[in-house]
């Protein structure tokens, strides 16, 4: 005899992840309507909420548009454009050594600020 697997009654399953419901008052539900709106694709409810749940957690970067990064030659020519116009543009009165410290403080950014960044990707520890 055959084994025959039989078809489950019902719609298939759209997606692999379990469904989560959650209650929202008709206001929440309209903001979240308004967001969806103001977006470029016009994602449904259920993405609009997805997405805004993955802002709040900080993972915004999960559904934006693939960030492209420079290649090597052409950041380098952005950091040295960077440093000319800061060259420029300091107190011509400062030392050597102070400039050296504000153009990478510029350049670089503040150590509190390079750590929080999702855009870019996190250093291998050694």
């Amino acid at each position: 005899m055959k084994n025959v697997v039989r078809k489950r009654p019902g719609r298939p399953a759209t997606g692999q992840d379990p469904v989560t419901a959650i209650r929202l008052s008709s206001e929440l539900r309209k903001s979240v309507d308004a967001w969806a709106a103001k977006q470029e694709d016009l994602p449904g409810r259920s993405e609009a909420i997805r997405r805004l749940v993955e802002l709040g957690l900080g993972r915004a970067l999960s559904f934006a548009r693939p960030a492209t990064r420079a290649g090597g030659a052409s950041a380098d020519r952005a950091k040295e454009l960077a440093e000319k116009t800061i060259d420029r543009l300091a107190d011509p009165e400062t030392s050597s050594e102070e400039k050296v410290v504000r153009r990478r403080r510029l350049v670089k950014g503040p150590s509190e600020f390079r750590e929080d960044r999702l855009d870019q990707p996190r250093p291998k520890k050694r």
